[in-house]
């Protein structure tokens, strides 16, 4: 055969194993969403659980999502971004920086189940804090430290050696290069690798089992921020939504609990797929923003 017909015999292939995975993944979200069927309801959307009692919602388990992953990239945006910056643009090639580098690539491949369990010796029971919001918190932030601390720096490097020339010729420091010309380059990428980071951590359970706990106390608005009553304690509970579904379909507490597990996962499977397409559009639209298509 000749290089032509080896070349479309390996297209077809290609073509075939994407057309295969995009079947899987549609199979799948049909599954889910036609079990889950009802999950766009206002009351079980934001209504709470009703203990023994069929017809509860996941209001406090979907808010208890929300204010971890905001608290989580709150955490972790900032020291990702600047251990990217770090590696980029001050660390040298070296012994040293194939450590650092050696230990990212080790902590990106820690199971999760692991970092929880880490989570419940150092935050749970050394420091005495129970299961809280902060220390699911802080783990989900070195879950999610690694990579995206492997997408800034690299969203740095990928920036053309031409534009920090440009900006250090002119006069520029190389704080003020890195600040008004490689991060603004970059932001395309590094938005992208945090939202898809956030993604993780809406539907992380198994970190969160040891640190965050399995149980939300009743919100009560208007009490003191320092009642596990009040939505906004740090130091409550908090039993989010990827935990609530385990809960149910483990216990099966509740006389529809297979119900509301299938339109739970409904929940947590659509808002996944919005973080990865927000991702995908949102980066495109800062990348043609700054490089001036329209």
């Amino acid at each position: 055969m000749n290089a032509k017909t080896i070349d479309k015999i390996w297209t077809g292939i290609l073509y075939a194993l994407s057309i295969f995975i995009v079947a899987i993944l549609a199979l799948l979200l049909g599954i889910i969403f036609i079990k889950g069927t009802g999950f766009w309801d206002p009351n079980f959307l934001f209504g709470s659980p009703k203990l023994g009692e069929a017809g509860g919602g996941i209001g406090p388990q979907l808010f208890n999502s929300f204010y971890l992953l905001v608290l989580a990239l709150i955490l972790t945006v900032p020291i990702g971004l600047g251990s990217g910056i770090y590696l980029s643009e001050y660390a040298k090639e070296g012994t040293f920086l194939n450590i650092i580098r050696l230990c990212i690539e080790t902590m990106a491949s820690l199971p999760s189940i692991v970092v929880g369990l880490f989570g419940l010796l150092v935050f749970v029971n050394f420091f005495k804090m129970g299961f809280t919001i902060l220390g699911g918190a802080l783990a989900l932030t070195i879950l999610n430290l690694p990579s995206l601390t492997r997408v800034c720096e690299n969203a740095i490097n990928d920036v053309s050696k031409k534009f920090q020339e440009a900006s250090l010729g002119l006069g520029a420091t190389k704080w003020q290069t890195i600040k008004n010309v490689l991060i603004p380059a970059s932001i395309p990428q590094i938005l992208t690798g945090v939202i898809l980071a956030a993604g993780r951590i809406f539907g992380e359970a198994a970190a969160l089992l040891y640190t965050a706990g399995m149980t939300t106390p009743h919100f009560k608005l208007g009490s003191s921020i320092a009642s596990k009553a009040n939505p906004f304690n740090i130091f409550r509970p908090a039993e989010t939504l990827s935990i609530h579904i385990w809960k149910l379909n483990s216990e099966a507490n509740l006389p529809d609990a297979a119900a509301i597990a299938n339109k739970s996962a409904a929940v947590l499977i659509l808002m996944v797929l919005i973080f990865n397409i927000a991702a995908r559009v949102l980066g495109k639209k800062i990348y043609n923003k700054y490089a001036g298509i329209k």
